[in-house]
């Protein structure tokens, strides 16, 4: 084990027992692998590789999948570690892997490391996004309060609404891509988490004001980088709304989320940065995820008595479905076993991650053209 090692496939297919399509498991491991964060794209070399993470050596580092041949190659060998993050520069030159308080830059042709970013002292450091041209990473940092909250938000969300309490001071912060030189962008004293770069206009990011959804102040914020300009996207609509997990489609000026009414009706939809062509539609049915790929397809994960991923397609101006698309029966205990699924760039795959048999794994479905052979969501 550690750098470079290529591990054996651990592929195999089953027929999904309540819809009949094939689902490939990409990983089996005894722990927990998963892949990015739904808002970041893993896919590269022509969507032959794709980047994910995995505890495997009781560490925790970042693996790329050859998904023909199913054979990983381990990209990193940090010792002791239990927490990893990762994004990918569109140009594929490199992943920018955060490890606890440190950006480093990841070549992905020859594996070497560039210490890039350190968060600052008394700081913690957030996810991390680059911008659309390759030249910046984006990311945010947060006064550290952890001596003064209990904080375990990667299992459980414990002290989350403490810490939007406190409202910490955060920064977020540009960096170069080669040089690592830094630029703050923007501050506040918010929890500011979340940070998503445009994926076409590299002026162009969100950020949200982390908290539960229903009590912070404001979720989702834009932010103009030639300006330092800061303004809401898709305010509520009514008291106690709640709309997040907030991503670009594939345009760049698009944004996409999902969302609780106060009623308990569940919602997905999408707005434009400047908060015009708001579309939303309607569900009955509880979720942790929604994501949609720009080109007429949306998903959603079951939380609850809700044991499937759901799709949708647009015919016209309306979504169609839901339709049940397979089994997911996903835990979400922990933000590792959270099932975060997305399309490929072509709509055509759908990846995701489920505990289902007691560890985390990858899992990757073929979308039918026909969705009428998907039984339809009871």
């Amino acid at each position: 084990m550690g750098k470079g090692t290529v591990w054996p496939s651990e592929m195999k297919t089953a027929v999904d027992r309540l819809t009949g399509i094939e689902v490939k498991q990409l990983t089996d491991y005894k722990t927990h692998s998963h892949h990015l964060y739904f808002t970041e794209n893993g896919w590269y070399d022509g969507e032959a590789r794709l980047l994910f993470i995995s505890d495997r050596g009781n560490s925790t580092n970042l693996f790329s999948l050859h998904v023909a041949s199913g054979e990983m190659t381990q990209l990193t060998d940090y010792p002791d570690n239990n927490a990893l993050d990762a994004c990918l520069l569109p140009d594929e030159r490199a992943a920018i892997v955060k490890l606890k308080r440190r950006l480093i830059r990841l070549d992905l042709q020859t594996l070497e490391e560039k210490l890039l970013y350190e968060a600052p002292a008394g700081y913690q450091l957030g996810n991390a996004s680059a911008t659309a041209d390759s030249r910046y990473v984006l990311t945010c940092v947060q006064e550290d309060l952890s001596s003064k909250i209990r904080l375990d938000l990667g299992n459980g969300y414990v002290g989350h609404r403490e810490l939007m309490e406190a409202a910490p001071h955060s920064r977020i912060v540009r960096i170069e891509a080669d040089s690592g030189e830094v630029e703050q962008v923007y501050e506040d004293r918010s929890f500011i988490t979340h940070i998503n770069a445009s994926t076409t206009e590299p002026w162009l990011m969100t950020f949200c004001h982390e908290g539960p959804w229903h009590l912070v102040d404001h979720r989702i914020w834009g932010l103009d980088l030639r300006t330092g300009q800061a303004w809401k996207i898709r305010e509520r609509l009514e008291p106690l709304e709640m709309v997040g997990h907030e991503f670009f489609f594939p345009d760049g000026v698009t944004v996409g989320y999902h969302g609780f009414r106060a009623d308990g009706t569940n919602f997905f939809g999408n707005i434009r940065y400047d908060n015009t062509g708001m579309e939303e539609t309607d569900f009955s049915f509880d979720t942790w995820h929604g994501y949609a790929d720009g080109l007429g397809q949306a998903v959603v994960d079951g939380k609850g008595e809700v044991k499937t991923l759901s799709i949708w397609r647009k015919k016209g101006d309306v979504y169609e479905g839901p339709r049940t698309l397979c089994e997911l029966r996903c835990s979400f205990h922990s933000q590792k076993v959270h099932a975060h699924p997305r399309f490929d760039a072509k709509g055509k795959r759908l990846l995701f991650t489920s505990d289902k048999n007691g560890y985390a794994n990858l899992y990757l479905v073929d979308i039918p053209e026909d969705l009428s052979v998907l039984p339809l969501m009871e």
